[in-house]
Parts: structure tokens; sequence; C-alpha cells
């Protein structure tokens, strides 16, 4: 947090607030995130590796914070394609097994809710 309150104000910004959330890029039920979009009393959100913000699309989220007048700057751009590469196939393994995971407790789930129902008859 301290070296993007230096970075800001470097560049001459105000920093409205600090927001610091413990959470997956990958998700994207983000309270704390959330909130910051939702709010109109800021103009650029400054972050210090664009997957802070989202694992994937963020492209998408620039286009339509941009449409807005806001805009997410990042300060460490990847330093090359293959980096680049590597962390977004590292993101797709990560989002796979999660899903991976989440399918199985589903699995459990589901046969627990049909166990119930059948002691139940």
């Amino acid at each position: 947090m301290e070296r993007l309150k230096s970075y800001a104000y470097a560049k001459g910004y105000t920093v409205a607030r600090e927001v610091k959330e413990v959470g997956s890029g990958l998700n994207d039920k983000r309270q704390k995130l959330e909130k910051v979009l939702l709010s109109d009393d800021w103009s650029i959100i400054v972050v210090e590796h664009k997957d802070r913000i989202s694992r994937f699309g963020f492209n998408y989220i620039s286009l339509l914070l941009q449409k807005s007048g806001k805009r997410v700057e990042v300060i460490n751009e990847t330093g090359s394609e293959k980096e680049d590469l590597m962390s977004d196939f590292i993101s797709i393994i990560t989002s796979f097994t999660a899903r991976l995971y989440g399918q199985r407790r589903s699995k459990r789930k589901t046969e627990k809710i049909i166990e119930e129902l059948n002691s139940e008859k």
C-alpha cells in the first residue's frame, strides 16, 4: 500500500481511499472492489499489477470504466509477452482447478440432499 500511495502522490493524484482486499483475482464476488466500482468519488484506481483487479477480462473492465470517465492505472505492466502468457496459463489452470474442486463439493452436497430426502420417506 505504501508503494501505491507513494506512486499516486508522485503523479500528483489525491488519494480518496485505500482499499485492501484478500481475495482471488478469479473471484468476481469481491465486496470491497464492488463497493469502489459502484461509488462515484474517484476517477483512477491505481494497482501494482493488473491481476489485482481481475485475472480475466481486465480489458473489458477498463473499457467500461473508460466509458464512465474512470480508469485503472497499472504501475507494473508485464515485462514480456512470455511472462504475460505464463501468467495467463497459471490463471487458467488455477481457474479450472477451482471449478473442478467446486464441482466435487457440489456433487457431495447433492448426494447429501438426496440421502436426506430418501431418509425422510
